[in-house]
């Protein structure tokens, strides 16, 4: 334990997703060391994205505008909609340049053990969206772990009653370049239920 200000800096840094002590601890020591500028720098940053950066109007992404430049862009299909967990989920789909529709955030998935319900994610916004705009497909793009395939089962049972709407998952099975053997029993009896033609 240290003293004062630099343990509260270690505490708060802990706090953040996916940062262990002992790299709240290195973070923490290299701004003690770091330039003042740098640090300035940096606390600049952290003031812009908690005062500008705002939630798309429409689909919930994160946006410097109210409605972000995905959904402001006339060349992106307004029929398909690609629904996600959360913003960081957009990036991704967004990396692989295969897909030219929108999304719709939910801003999480259910976890009832969590107390996360359909009240706490964006879904009521998502039928809103269907019932209102020539949405003809909706792709569920839900993390396949149980809270992804619980949220993804009770969109489809929501969704089955929109006439003319395709709804469709995200292919899952093996990842390039892996070895069968080591695919664990879930993992590869999907993708030999998910099997295609060729």
């Amino acid at each position: 334990m240290y003293e004062g200000p630099v343990q509260d800096l270690i505490d708060e840094l802990g706090r953040l997703p996916g940062v262990g002590p002992k790299s709240a601890q290195r973070i923490a020591f290299h701004l003690l060391g770091a330039e003042p500028a740098d640090v300035t720098r940096l606390q600049e940053v952290l003031q812009k994205v908690k005062e500008g950066v705002v939630f798309c109007d429409v689909c919930g992404n994160v946006s410097a505008e109210t409605t972000c430049r995905i959904c402001s862009d006339a060349r992106r299909d307004p029929s398909a909609v690609c629904v996600v967990e959360e913003p960081k989920d957009v990036l991704a789909i967004e990396r692989t340049r295969e897909f030219k529709g929108r999304y719709h955030v939910l801003g999480g998935a259910l976890d009832p053990l969590s107390g996360v319900g359909p009240e706490q994610l964006r879904i009521r916004q998502l039928l809103t969206r269907i019932g209102s705009e020539e949405i003809t497909e909706v792709i569920l793009a839900m993390d396949p772990n149980t809270e992804g395939e619980a949220t993804a089962t009770y969109l489809i049972r929501m969704l089955r009653d929109f006439p003319g709407l395709t709804v469709t998952r995200l292919a899952s099975g093996l990842p390039m370049g892996g070895d069968l053997e080591f695919a664990d029993e879930l993992t590869l009896g999907r993708a030999m239920s998910g099997r295609r033609t060729v």
